[in-house]
């Protein structure tokens, strides 16, 4: 076997194991939403077992992710995130900032003037503004946020965001599962609006 080819044969087992634990599942856990056995999933973890697209393609699944990112074995010496904007239509576009999806999901977001739709979902967003303004609904709540404010919420409640004018805005958007939200830990003392000391 060609030694590249093991390489990245060999990689996959502990990608697999890091992408597990990272999302916090249990090989118990893993094996009842593939099927794939207990003992088939530790021993490909552990590299005792190859790798074979019948047990690749529900793992990919079960995880979320696309199939090579489970294979392909990670680039070497060139530190620079490659990142590919995703088109969604009538002008939105969707730029993926996360390459090896963790608990937090995190994009950076281009969106055109659209109508207001309400949805609710589980999980937590936090969004931070780039350029533009953008129209935050929340419930019963609306309000304008301008380059450099910050908004989060709990996304159970019905919500929608936009442009707050006839112009494309430019987001950070941050989504994880509900309980997962953004901790700012750099913030000055309270009695200190200014942050000198």
């Amino acid at each position: 076997m060609d030694a590249e080819l093991r390489q990245t044969l060999d990689a996959i087992g502990p990608r697999l194991r890091t992408l597990r634990r990272d999302r916090g599942l249990t090989l118990e856990g893993l094996a009842a939403a593939t099927g794939i056995s207990v003992s088939t999933l530790s021993r490909l973890e552990s590299g005792k077992r190859r790798p074979t697209l019948e047990l690749l393609i529900p793992l990919a699944r079960a995880h979320r992710v696309a199939l090579d990112q489970l294979v392909a074995a990670p680039a070497s010496g060139d530190p620079r995130v490659h990142l590919k904007p995703l088109s969604k239509g009538h002008g939105n576009v969707l730029v993926p900032l996360t390459q090896y999806p963790g608990r937090v999901q995190v994009f950076k977001q281009v969106l055109s003037p659209r109508e207001p739709k309400l949805v609710r979902h589980d999980g937590y967003e936090w969004l931070y503004v780039l350029a533009g303004e953008l129209r935050l609904i929340l419930g019963t709540t609306e309000c304008t946020l301008r380059p450099g404010e910050v908004a989060e919420f709990d996304t159970r409640e019905p919500h929608w965001f936009g442009p707050a004018n006839g112009t494309a805005v430019e987001i950070l958007h941050l989504f994880g599962p509900r309980g997962d939200q953004a901790v700012v830990r750099a913030r000055p003392p309270a009695s200190d609006p200014g942050g000198s000391p």
